[in-house]
Order: C-alpha cells, then structure tokens, then sequence
C-alpha cells in the first residue's frame, strides 16, 4: 500500500512540474529527459507512470482544468453580478497575465491545441465546456438573453485578451488592453443586466 501512495506521489510530481512546463512554453516544452531532471528522477522512471509523452501531455491538460476552477464564476450562483464582476477582474488581471505557471491552460495553450491529435484537443474541448458552463449558469442567473452565446463571446475575448497581454513586450499596452477588455465585457454583461 505504502508502494503505491508514494508511487502516486511521484506521478502527482511530475504531473505538477509538467503543468508549470506547458503553461509557460506549451506542448513542445515538455522534453521527457528535462522534465524527469527537473522532479529529481531518471529519464527511465518515466515510463513507470506514463506510457509516452503524450498519455503526459493528456493526462497533464486534465489536471490544468481541475486546477482551472480558479479561473471560473464561483458557485454556487447567489450574487451573480458580483460574481461576474469578480471573475472578470481576476482573470484579466495583472496577476493572472504575469504569472502563466498557474493561469488558465485556455490562454497559456489556445494557440497550439489544433494541432495536437484528437484526444488532447478533445479533452481541452472539454475543459473549455465545463468553464463556459460556469459562465453561462451566472449569466442566465442575471436574466441576459442568449447566455449561451454570451458566454462564448466572453471567453473567447477574454482567452484573447490575455494571451495578447502576454504576448506584448511594451507592459503599458498589455496593461491597457486588459483593462479596455475588463471595461467592455463588464459593459456588455452588467450594464445590461442593471
């Protein structure tokens, strides 16, 4: 039993260096050898946890999305515009933008998912439908029309709007691009509700 909790443990390791790894320089940063060197493990042990690279890479995106409930309205819904409010602020925030090895696998991966095989894209598909089921739930929650959609739209200029801030190299405009995106969405969304 005591084996198997530590054998655990190691994969929880390696799984979490993993995650820091793809975050910060995607799919193609994740070198097995580097990896296992950076938890303090051989290159062999390795296969011990996973069957290749990319049963890693799968398994490492699943755990980004539960890690990602940080990044979603918290439930459950009671104050809806405040909710809103908050989740905007914190995922368009300086915070979130200036630090990748803990933000959202949606704005640190967007730009390579579809070109990784089917299973991964798929298990990213389903990250993104459980945050925007969160969004949604709130929106319907504040009576917006087709909720649905607006959720959407929101995440898509949200994911957006971070992965550009994060791709700027002037922090000035990083900064006002966040800030004009957090003004618009909440614009869009709590105005309307008022």
């Amino acid at each position: 039993m005591e084996k198997q909790s530590s054998k655990a443990h190691t994969r929880q390791r390696i799984l979490s260096e993993a995650a820091r790894v793809m975050r910060e320089t995607g799919t193609e940063g994740i070198g097995v050898a580097a990896l296992m060197k950076r938890v303090g493990l051989t290159h062999g042990g390795f296969y011990a946890h996973f069957a290749s690279r990319e049963e890693l890479v799968q398994e490492v995106l699943k755990q980004m999305f539960v890690e990602a409930g940080n990044f979603v309205p918290a439930g459950p819904v009671t104050q809806p515009a405040q909710q809103l409010n908050d989740f905007i602020d914190s995922y368009l925030s300086e915070a979130h933008r200036n630090a990748p090895a803990q933000g959202c696998p949606l704005s640190a991966l967007v730009s390579e998912v579809a070109h990784l095989p089917q299973p991964t894209r798929q298990i990213f598909a389903e990250g993104f439908d459980t945050m925007h089921a969160a969004l949604a739930q709130v929106l319907r929650e504040l009576a917006l029309p087709d909720a649905e959609a607006l959720a959407s739209s929101m995440l898509a200029e949200m994911v957006g709007a971070l992965a550009l801030a994060r791709a700027c190299p002037d922090a000035q405009q990083a900064s006002q691009m966040l800030q004009r995106s957090r003004a618009a969405l909440k614009q869009r969304a709590l105005k309307v509700a008022a």
